[in-house]
């Protein structure tokens, strides 16, 4: 081979390898251009995402927004500004009894499961009125939402009759159904149309069944317990008649048997 082909050969092998490395560089060059554009959208998108989220946090939830509602349905059957002065009875009882409660409260269904039956009787002969309040304060404390939605419940039965709400208050303290307070179980309208099954002016009640699940009356039972918190009450039960609370004779506590109420009533209509 001559000294000139030689070199020619050498020559055409450098410009192969220099075109070669070139089309590399490019490869590189273009791979490294959607490496930075895959981050600058990956980027894009994680800070959309943090705002979206910012944005959800930032508004208020379905019952704040309920608590600060300008205008309240509220039920039949109620008076007073937001229809939150619940009083069932004859018009002609000389004396109300009132009663604060929260339907998440163990207590209240202590009282309701021992006592309910006598002070449903005595409203119904007029020995007296019953003045309801309801309050949601369980809810605060075990970050719930049971309270709040059993009161709305409430509210819907009340929109059928008076006595459509006694018998349901009634069952939503029963041994049957109340949970425990640990338990969210008011917070599901599934679980609080199985409660009004046992109701007959609510089973199949198809007003009160839309009224539950579209909380017809979430705003009004904010306003109850907006009413329960000015009220100064600070436990439920809390029964009073003509200001005064009646408790269990001896002790600071509610009644909680028939015998314990009947004793503080009798006291009471005296008074």
């Amino acid at each position: 081979m001559s000294k000139r082909n030689s070199q020619a050969n050498k020559a055409a092998a450098r410009e192969r390898l220099r075109v070669e490395r070139e089309k590399q560089a490019r490869k590189e060059k273009a791979r490294r251009r959607l490496v930075v554009a895959g981050t600058a959208v990956a980027v894009l998108a994680l800070a959309g995402g943090i705002g979206y989220a910012v944005v959800q946090a930032g508004k208020p939830s379905h019952w704040e927004a309920a608590a600060d509602a300008k205008s309240v349905a509220a039920p039949k059957n109620t008076e007073g500004q937001d229809g939150t002065t619940v009083v069932v009875g004859k018009p002609e009882a000389k004396k109300t009894l009132e009663i604060f409660e929260d339907s998440r409260c163990p207590v209240c269904a202590t009282f309701e499961q021992g006592v309910g039956a006598t002070v449903e009787k005595d409203v119904a002969d007029g020995k007296y009125k019953l003045k309801y309040v309801g309050a949601t304060f369980i809810d605060n404390a075990d970050q719930g939402e049971g309270s709040k939605n059993a009161l709305s419940a409430l509210g819907a039965a009340l929109d059928v009759s008076p006595e459509a709400f006694l018998k349901y208050k009634a069952a939503l303290y029963s041994t049957r159904f109340h949970p425990e307070e640990s338990q969210d179980k008011f917070a599901k309208d599934s679980y609080l149309l199985e409660v009004a099954d046992s109701v007959p002016a609510l089973k199949g009640n198809a007003e009160f069944r839309k009224n539950v699940e579209s909380g017809t009356f979430d705003a009004w039972a904010m306003r109850m317990s907006k009413t329960f918190d000015k009220s100064g009450v600070t436990g439920t039960p809390t029964l009073k008649m003509d200001g005064e609370t009646l408790t269990a004779e001896g002790s600071k506590n509610p009644p909680l048997t028939v015998d314990d109420f009947n004793t503080a009533l009798t006291k009471a209509l005296k008074g």
